[in-house]
């Protein structure tokens, strides 16, 4: 019985486990290259920094290249390989110049987000 109760115990901790590292999120933010958010994530003013990231930048090589990310309610969440190329078609296609606010959708993995839907929103994101 005893042997019973703790398989069962132990199938519940993994089911948890799986559970929480896939929790599926809908997430509003401001889109910002990884290359320019690490070097700034620490600064004081960095919320106000990323809602006034500049597209061109985004877009330059070396931050492209980096990935993106999406700043929200004070986290950093970054995007998997099919959101990094979602975004960077979405900041080649955008009139957005600064501060481009996006929702995106998908699973949560520790700071990453599995991106399944990216786009671009005009609602202010606080």
């Amino acid at each position: 019985m005893v042997r019973k109760l703790l398989v069962l115990a132990f199938i519940g901790t993994v089911a948890a486990a799986l559970y929480a590292q896939a929790q599926s999120v809908k997430i509003n933010g401001y889109l910002i290259d990884n290359a320019c958010a690490s070097a700034h994530v620490k600064d004081a003013n960095f919320s106000d920094r990323v809602k006034k990231h500049s597209t061109s930048c985004a877009l330059m090589p070396n931050c492209d290249g980096s990935g993106f990310a999406v700043y929200s309610d004070g986290k950093l969440y970054k995007l998997d390989k099919d959101g990094n190329k979602t975004a960077e078609d979405l900041l080649k296609d955008t009139d957005t110049k600064n501060g481009v606010m996006v929702t995106v959708e998908g699973t949560l993995d520790g700071d990453t987000i599995k991106v399944s839907k990216l786009t671009e929103t005009k609602t202010a994101v606080e």
